[in-house]
């Protein structure tokens, strides 16, 4: 499979690890949007939430969002959590991601 994050997954391609479990993978974002911005994404491939069927997954995304804004240090400040849906919707890796983001003051501006 030619997809990059499921090369991150798998070693192929090295990646700054913040955690991991045996549903999913979290990992420092390449071009940050804030001090802090961790990505979380499935082991399984799925290429977007329109594709998420697996509650225990879905649930496993979440509470890997919070395991790494604790790891991070932003649990306590507050963080943002954003997921991107398709080309529309600015997703540029088609495998299902959640944004992790906070350490500064985020911007409250909608596009």
């Amino acid at each position: 499979m030619s997809c990059i994050f499921c090369k991150i997954i798998r070693g192929e391609i090295p990646s700054s690890k913040v955690y991991e479990d045996e549903l999913v993978f979290a990992f420092d974002d390449i071009e940050p949007q804030a001090r802090v911005h961790a990505l979380v994404v499935p082991k399984r491939h799925i290429e977007n939430l329109n594709d998420m069927t697996d509650q225990g997954l879905w649930f496993a995304m979440l509470k890997a969002s919070q395991q790494v804004a604790k790891l991070k240090g932003i649990d306590q400040t507050g963080y943002r959590t954003v997921i991107n849906c398709g080309p529309d919707g600015t997703q540029i890796v088609p495998h299902l991601h959640l944004h992790v983001m906070g350490g500064q003051l985020l911007d409250s501006k909608m596009g």
